[in-house]
């Protein structure tokens, strides 16, 4: 059996395992009972009750936190000529109009936390998908990161401020980010609610029980 530290045991003995706690009284705890020397990051992890065998059953969105998640984030745009420049204006870090950063890809550098690309661009960015698809970084429709080049501020600023993608996993199961511990309880329970919701709204039809 896995032995354990103080404070762990400590923060652990203080959790009633009887106790349902409401969302707020769960997110409260979460900041009283981090013993960390960083800023850590609260996470919701949820069991949905779905079969993902079945793609009538895979459940993905995409929501923006009202509070973000407390970090920045790094944007990569795959674009060319004007849409390139609309990204540059909107504030993406890094822009791939070329070969160079492709390349730079396959050999191993991953300074960016989201890439987006036009549709246009998907011909080269296609090389990639072995390399970024496993990280869940390869730009797609359903991901709303394969987009036209006039929505690409819209985007780019909307993944700066805390825009989260989830899918369920194969044990039916999702693991999401919704701040950082220096967050107030208020502003976790807000990025919970908003992600909560869109759980509950893209709830399959097929499913049965909670």
């Amino acid at each position: 059996m896995a032995k354990h530290g103080r404070k762990y045991s400590e923060a652990f003995e203080k959790i009633d395992r009887d106790n349902k706690y409401t969302p707020l009284e769960a997110v409260t705890m979460a900041k009283e009972l981090s013993y960390a020397n960083f800023d850590e990051t609260v996470e919701l992890h949820a069991r949905l009750g779905v079969d993902p065998r079945h793609a009538e059953q895979i459940v993905r969105d995409l929501v923006n936190l009202p509070h973000g998640l407390g970090k920045t984030v790094r944007v990569l745009v795959f674009a060319q000529g004007e849409d390139a420049q609309a990204a540059r204006d909107a504030g993406a870090d890094y822009i791939a109009d070329g070969d160079d950063l492709i390349n730079k890809i396959k050999d191993g550098w991953f300074e960016f936390d989201i890439a987006i690309a036009t549709p246009n661009m998907m011909g080269k960015v296609g090389v990639l998908g072995p390399i970024l698809g496993p990280r869940g970084m390869m730009p797609n429709p359903k991901a709303g990161t394969m987009i036209p080049g006039e929505d690409l501020p819209r985007v780019i600023e909307e993944s700066k401020s805390g825009r989260i993608e989830y899918r369920v996993d194969k044990t039916a199961n999702i693991h999401v980010p919704i701040g950082k511990v220096s967050f107030t309880a208020e502003q976790l329970h807000d990025n919970m609610s908003a992600l909560m919701e869109s759980i509950v709204s893209n709830r399959p039809p097929s499913t049965k029980g909670v």
